[in-house]
């Protein structure tokens, strides 16, 4: 009867492990889509993921000369988007569709209008993260198909085309003014 328990625990021990391991989305995917967690900032998670890319990259322009800082933020904006991927296509089958944690997509997108920003100019620097917001909330022009459709690449693509129509509208500021 004692090996009959002991066999019994061992088997429900091993059932609880794997039934554990089969509920949980791989540990490296969470911390990179949800931008090292601030996806899970209750409220406004894109946001939050926006103002973290904005720190990392005035954090950057800190400790980086001009031209490799834009050299650092095109190879962020690569590698992000490739990781981002990665990790919205692990996430997606735990949490749905385009899942509102995973603001990886929006690092990316906040990145690209900062490409042509100078971190002395604040104005800029402000004007970049509305305007991605808006572009990001609002969905216009293309966006909203983009956001759609389904898959890792596509939760990224909304988000880079929103990036590109705020770097379009930083590009026009900077030469009316």
């Amino acid at each position: 009867m004692a090996n009959l328990k002991k066999t019994l625990w061992i088997l429900i021990f091993f059932l609880l492990i794997l039934h554990d391991n089969m509920k949980r989305p791989p540990f490296l995917a969470i911390i990179f889509g949800t931008g090292f967690g601030s996806g899970f900032w209750p409220w406004g998670p894109g946001t939050a993921g926006t103002l973290l890319a904005i720190l990392i990259w005035l954090g950057l322009s800190v400790l980086l000369p001009p031209s490799i800082l834009l050299v650092a933020l095109l190879l962020l904006i690569v590698a992000f988007t490739a990781i981002g991927t990665w990790a919205a296509n692990q996430l997606e089958p735990f949490w749905g569709k385009d899942p509102h944690r995973v603001v990886i997509d929006e690092m990316v997108g906040a990145w690209i209008p900062l490409v042509v920003v100078s971190p002395d100019k604040v104005w800029y620097v402000l004007a970049a993260f509305v305007l991605f917001r808006f572009f990001d909330i609002v969905k216009p022009l293309g966006i909203r198909s983009l956001d759609r459709r389904t898959g890792g690449f596509w939760v990224m693509a909304d988000d880079i085309l929103a990036g590109i129509y705020s770097l379009i509208f930083i590009l026009l500021i900077q030469w009316v003014l």
